[in-house]
């Protein structure tokens, strides 16, 4: 080699092929991820449901509990997001999913560690909370489709406060277009 010449980078030596079906997969688990985030503040059961294997999944959140099917947490969903109070909604959730770290292990098979940054207005109880943690997913294709086969939810910290009287909420059915 010549002084004072850099030399290039060699490319990784996985085929060109293989390395963009693995990205494909990342982002079409990132897809899914947010599909169920948006399902779980659009209090859309049917689109949260869809997000899971047909059965089987392996679901854990925490305070809200575990379960070895996708029809448990989905039971506990409805009660909690779609409750109302003389028509209006009385829980407002925002989920932000964050810094995805994903790895694909094969075709069909990934796994992915996501950070949730979590908000929600408690309408019964006059409380704001605000809470982040972690969660551990597990991903299979499905149908043709990445699916969670497994969700596991950890809560790092959170806080919840009173609600004011001089505080004004105003809410649109997320669901009405």
């Amino acid at each position: 080699m010549a002084e004072g010449r850099a030399t290039m980078p060699q490319p990784p030596s996985p085929d060109l092929a293989a390395r963009i079906a693995r990205l494909e997969a990342i982002e079409e688990i990132k897809a899914l991820k947010h599909r169920y985030l948006r399902a779980c503040d659009t209090k859309d059961p049917k689109e949260f449901r869809a997000c899971f294997i047909t059965s089987g999944a392996s679901i854990d959140f925490d305070r809200l509990g575990a379960f070895d099917d996708a029809d448990g947490i989905v039971k506990v969903f409805e009660r909690i997001a779609l409750r109302q109070v003389d028509g209006e909604n009385v829980i407002l959730d925002m989920h932000h999913g964050m810094h995805p770290d994903i790895t694909v292990h094969g075709e069909g098979r990934a796994s992915g560690r996501w950070t949730l940054k979590f908000r929600q207005v408690n309408l019964l109880d006059n409380t704001e909370t605000v809470s982040t943690g972690e969660y551990d997913d597990e991903y299979v294709v499905e149908d043709g489709r990445w699916k969670m086969s497994k969700c596991h939810f950890r809560r790092f910290w959170a806080i919840t406060r009173p609600i004011g009287d001089d505080c004004r909420i105003e809410q649109q059915d997320p669901r009405d277009p």
